[in-house]
């Protein structure tokens, strides 16, 4: 990862409405937005379902979807690959896990988590037999620590991320208890050295790394750090793990889709992720994995014997040699390479979806979705500190600072805003009235993430006018509560609560 990244084109001082067209004039992914299903504005507000949503899509305004950092939209050929994985299922019932379809772009259901590893393998920067898509992503962390984090006398604890995702957390946290070991001995909390900052150096990871090198067994950090959309050094942390003799794992729920990756160049030794973020693949699709070539590694000296030799793991039945199978013998030798750690058969239709993003990703390329996406961050930050700029000029308060890195090689496509403290409800409220979906993370912070494959320039121009609008008002209402927003506040909304 070039650590000076910066925009291949020079975004000009002019922050009309025309300079944003121009911009989507002359994007190269212009293209794919079209191959997404936009909500519009009045389908976020209807109370039902029905068929609205397709009917009304080319007739109504979409609304400003800046989210994806969340939930990915919809690709539009999602419910052509469910259907026909239904269609194969119906007509060919069990038959369906070993025939191919001339008229489908699905495989046969027993090679379908195949195929799909060896489309997402350029995605994360690995070789196909590198990559298994399964389960969840903090099923597929558990797996993968039950395999590499080994710890023993003197060497056992886990650097982890204090502001971490929780899932992560929770993950070590249990891990360490299983081998009955105290969290708050046994867990390394890194934390930002200045809390109003949020972000974390690399400089700052490196030294704890190396105070705490001698009693390490395991380091797992985010690749991009979901509060902040802080992207870190994967290369450079994951040397200097290995300098120590250290294991290192990521995980890449914000970064797969979202930023380049090499993961196999980079020597990570394992990886997770989840697939409905940046990849669009739904709430709670199928994840994904890595494991680098030389923990795949499978010894057979002499199979007779029972002497086959790799890494130990949480073994199941899908994880076995293919060609053995359905032998259905006692003796466990795995697939070599990741698709050995697989436990249970995977569930077809899980990989619809997924399978219907990834031919959108092989139109383009991760090098210039990543290009675009830059660009699109760049031009948001910049609209924002220009609108700041001209609220203090006038006089009027400051309502908001960015708190991710400014380097676009420290970030992803995502800004974390945090807000003037009592800004938060009122300026929500106003976005879902104007139709644009960010999320929020309380007590004062929203975030807004631009995805290159479906926004566009101008959504961003739109998005920043009105959230400017959105700060002056809530920032008038604090002044003299009213009310509405009285009631407003710690209501949940959205419904996020659930979510998080």
């Amino acid at each position: 990862m070039a650590r000076d990244l910066q925009p291949k084109e020079c975004i000009s001082q002019d922050y009309t409405k025309a300079e944003a067209l121009r911009l989507d004039g002359s994007d190269d992914l212009q293209g794919l937005r079209s191959e997404f299903i936009i909500p519009t504005k009045n389908n976020l507000k209807s109370r039902t379902l029905s068929n609205r949503g397709l009917i009304s899509e080319s007739l109504e305004e979409p609304c400003i979807y800046l989210c994806g950092n969340s939930l990915g939209l919809q690709p539009r050929h999602t419910a052509d690959f469910i259907t026909s994985h239904l269609a194969a299922w119906a007509s060919k019932g069990v038959f369906g896990h070993f025939k191919n379809h001339e008229d489908s772009r699905l495989p046969a259901f027993v090679d379908i988590d195949e195929v799909a590893a060896q489309r997402i393998a350029p995605i994360v920067g690995a070789s196909p037999t590198e990559v298994a898509v399964m389960e969840t992503l903090t099923a597929n962390l558990h797996l993968l620590m039950a395999s590499f984090y080994r710890p023993k006398v003197g060497k056992y604890k886990i650097i982890l991320e204090g502001k971490a995702f929780p899932s992560d957390h929770y993950a070590v946290e249990s891990q360490l208890r299983h081998y009955g070991l105290d969290p708050e001995d046994a867990m390394i909390l890194v934390e930002p050295a200045d809390p109003l900052q949020a972000t974390i150096t690399t400089s700052q990871i490196l030294s704890i790394i190396d105070k705490h090198a001698s009693s390490t067994a395991l380091i797992l950090l985010p690749g991009v750090q979901y509060y902040t959309g802080q992207y870190f050094d994967i290369s450079k942390i994951t040397a200097h793990a290995h300098h120590h003799n250290i294991v290192i794992g990521w995980d890449l729920a914000h970064a797969v889709g979202n930023v380049e990756l090499e993961l196999h160049a980079w020597d990570v030794d394992f990886a997770v992720w989840c697939s409905y973020k940046y990849l669009n693949c739904g709430p709670g699709a199928i994840a994904g994995l890595f494991v680098h070539e030389r923990h795949g590694q499978v010894e057979e000296t002499a199979r007779e014997q029972g002497k086959v030799i790799f890494k130990h793991r949480l073994a199941g039945w899908w994880g076995g040699d293919k060609a053995t199978r359905f032998k259905m013998g006692n003796q466990f030798v795995p697939i070599p390479g990741a698709a050995g750690f697989q436990v249970g058969n995977p569930c077809a239709l899980a990989f619809c979806p997924l399978i219907a993003s990834l031919e959108l990703f092989e139109k383009t390329s991760m090098q210039a979705i990543r290009s675009k996406s830059v660009m699109l961050t760049k031009y948001l930050e910049e609209l924002l500190h220009r609108s700041e700029s001209r609220n203090m000029a006038e006089g009027k308060t400051s309502y908001f600072r960015i708190i991710t890195p400014s380097n676009p090689a420290e970030r992803g496509a995502q800004l974390s805003i945090r807000l003037k403290p009592g800004l938060l409800e009122g300026v929500l409220a106003e976005l879902e009235e104007q139709g644009v979906v960010v999320d929020e993370r309380k007590p004062d912070v929203i975030r807004v993430a631009p995805a290159p494959l479906y926004n566009t320039f101008s959504e961003v121009w739109e998005f920043v006018n009105i959230f400017t609008t959105a700060c002056i008002e809530a920032d008038k209402r604090s002044a003299q509560p009213d009310n509405e927003l009285a009631a407003l506040a710690g209501v949940d909304r959205k419904g996020w609560s659930h979510v998080k």
